[in-house]
């Protein structure tokens, strides 16, 4: 097969065969280009430009020019994921696709409270021992792993009163054994995971680190969520249950597609799925990294041992002994490199719901690479541990009263129940609530519009942007905020269709059709107007029905109306920033007293830090795993009528939005 010479501005130039796309030649090349639709060629965010002229005549023939205009075609511009490569080609990557990984990251850190009592001889599972151990003698010839064995089941005994059976050894740590005792005349310290919950006199254990003499070695541990959009990593000394540092960045994932459908698409095209899961343990890896660094510049941080604070990171990541993994059903099957397209097509079922327990150097953590690493238990195809540990931390698990849990991101996961009953569902909303597939769209990073006020005469905007400067777009808070506004002053009705007879500029007929101007050219960061389409309301009102539809059916089908939920838990980082009164005015969030919300940020990362530090928790999340009812909504034929009822704002029927009804009134009389 013949190959070309493919040459992106800045790098240098590669050899494909003929027939490749674009988008391989840019892997090869070590270009980032984001595919937020996973390759499909239906967002049109990974334009480039050729150049050469149009067709095939800069060495690229266009598959498909969805979402390119005439223009864009005649100044070169092709979709990377549907350009394939006939003839050498110099292809630039717009700046503006450079994917921008800066998050916000005061609004990722979370003020987190040791667990009360927290006693890591009774609920941790890694112990530090010192061992003295008797010198072999020609009386005494037991071999040195036996020796071993007996005192740290002596020493167990002594500490917890419970004995230890199928004590297990790795073999590069058995190749060491001899020369440790002997370098240590005798005197270890041992790292064991005892790995069993409470409740039993014996307990299995395995023999993660053996060091010479008794070292004030430290333990840590790591929280992990690997969400669609954000990974996130919390250190925690697992002595005292600290949380030492807290790191998050976006999942690198994301230039293979912005939702889990496109990326299990992406996975299923050629070394997809290995390069899906070397970009998550990139991710996770550079929080390693991070979180490290922050223990060791931070002079204020309490640590047990100095030596944390003196040591180079990779020392300090030697002393990572324990990690607990959340996050949905496609990220973990991503992370463990299982293939994943079982998920998506029909019946949606999982390779697996509970992964078993791996060490550090199996998955490719940058930790002890015998220490333990804990995938805690999802429950189906769309609701995976994220949610379980999200129950747990949550408190709905335990709650008294009907609760309502509900994670909105790019897979809208709810819950509802309480100590007695639990059921669950999913529904995609897609990733408008994260910035994408909107024009004028962008992540939670400084230059977002998180809040919009509109002039109900005027029809002016006032915005509020994160990090007070010019605005480069609107993130998901900002969307939900807008489209509020929009409806409460007229600029759109129920349907969403914009009133293009008011006597506004910020009205007008777009390429795109009719759009609201938010800000103009010069008062934004790029030198462009930010715009809301027809299309992107469109593509928001379908989110936000496809979640309260999702909230509706799960409630229908156990006999409890919306009404009757006493309390709304929302988490996710994303949740956060919701505004209760503009979610509702939207139909988003059910309508009722503000003071029934409550918002409590990662509720998966701070379940994994739960079952990182107790094995009483970390049993809880494998107990609501077991105790969920999932309802698949593709089989459930009321989510369609749902869906299609709540396709206005805030709903056909205002009675179920009695308060949007009374604002509205309110507006008009104050008109």
């Amino acid at each position: 097969m013949a190959e070309f010479t493919v040459s992106f501005d800045g790098f240098g130039p590669v050899q494909v065969p003929g027939g490749s796309l674009l988008t391989e030649a840019a892997v090869r090349a070590g270009v980032q280009i984001a595919q937020p639709c996973g390759g499909q060629g239906r967002c049109g965010r990974c334009a480039v430009q050729i150049l050469g002229g149009a067709d095939a005549a800069g060495g690229v023939r266009r598959r498909s020019t969805l979402r390119l205009s005439a223009a864009d075609v005649a100044a070169g511009y092709a979709l990377a994921c549907q350009a394939v490569v006939e003839g050498d080609a110099q292809v630039i990557v717009p700046t503006q696709e450079t994917l921008d990984r800066a998050l916000t990251t005061d609004r990722m850190v979370a003020e987190v409270t040791v667990p009360a009592g927290y006693d890591p001889q009774r609920d941790q599972t890694i112990r530090r021992l010192y061992l003295t151990l008797p010198p072999p003698t020609l009386d005494d010839q037991r071999d040195d792993w036996s020796r071993l064995q007996t005192a740290l089941r002596q020493e167990l005994v002594a500490r917890a009163q419970t004995g230890i059976e199928n004590l297990q050894i790795s073999l590069p740590l058995l190749r060491q054994l001899g020369s440790v005792l002997r370098a240590g005349d005798w005197q270890v310290t041992a790292v064991i995971d005892v790995g069993e919950p409470p409740g039993g006199s014996k307990t299995s254990g395995r023999l993660i680190a053996l060091l010479p003499g008794h070292t004030e070695t430290p333990l840590l541990g790591l929280a992990i969520d690997i969400g669609t959009t954000t990974v996130s990593v919390w250190l925690v000394d697992l002595l005292s249950g600290e949380v030492l540092a807290q790191a998050a960045e976006y999942n690198r994932q994301i230039r293979c597609g912005e939702d889990v459908i496109s990326r299990a698409i992406y996975a299923s095209k050629n070394n997809g799925q290995a390069e899906l899961r070397q970009l998550v343990l990139q991710s996770i890896n550079t929080l390693i990294e991070r979180v490290g660094q922050k223990v060791g510049k931070d002079q204020r941080s309490e640590i047990r041992d100095l030596e944390i604070a003196q040591s180079p990171i990779s020392n300090l990541q030697s002393h990572i002994y324990k990690a607990t993994i959340v996050g949905n059903s496609m990220m973990m099957h991503l992370l463990l490199g299982i293939p994943a397209e079982s998920i998506r097509l029909s019946p949606f079922v999982t390779a697996v719901n509970h992964p078993p327990t791996f060490t550090a150097a199996e998955i490719g953590l940058d930790m002890h690479p015998a220490g333990t690493v804990i995938c805690l238990p999802g429950v189906a195809s769309y609701v995976g541990a994220d949610i379980t540990a999200g129950a747990l931390s949550s408190g709905l698990d335990d709650a008294l009263a009907v609760s309502l849990f509900m994670d909105i991101g790019t897979n809208g996961e709810i819950v509802l129940g309480g100590r007695e009953w639990l059921v669950t569902c999913a529904c995609s909303a897609g990733p408008a609530f994260e910035g994408a597939g909107v024009q004028d769209g962008m992540r939670a990073t400084r230059g977002a519009i998180e809040e919009v006020w509109i002039d109900g005469r005027t029809f002016e905007p006032t915005l509020r942007v994160i990090g007070n400067e010019k605005p480069r777009g609107l993130c998901g808070s900002g969307l939900i905020s807008l489209l509020a506004e929009l409806f409460l002053t007229g600029v759109i009705d129920k349907g969403g269709h914009l009133n293009q007879h008011l006597d506004t500029k910020r009205i007008r007929q777009g390429e795109n059709g009719p759009e609201y101007v938010v800000a103009w050219a010069d008062e934004s960061w790029h030198g462009r107007d930010i715009t809301i389409t027809h299309v992107d309301i469109d593509n928001l009102i379908r989110a936000k029905a496809a979640v309260y539809a999702g909230m509706a059916v799960l409630a229908e089908s156990v006999g409890v109306p919306l009404d009757a939920v006493e309390q709304v838990l929302i988490g996710g980082s994303f949740g956060k920033y919701i505004n209760v009164e503009k979610g509702i005015q939207i139909g988003l969030l059910p309508d009722k007293p503000w003071e029934q919300f409550k918002f409590l940020g990662n509720t998966a990362v701070l379940g994994a830090y739960y079952a990182l530090l107790s094995q009483t928790a970390q049993q809880r999340i494998s107990d609501i795993a077991a105790r969920m009812t999932y309802i698949e909504l593709s089989a459930d034929n009321s989510f369609y009528e749902a869906f299609t009822s709540a396709l206005f704002l805030p709903h056909t029927e205002m009675s179920r939005f009695p308060s949007v009804g009374q604002g509205m009134e309110i507006e008009r009389l104050g008109d």
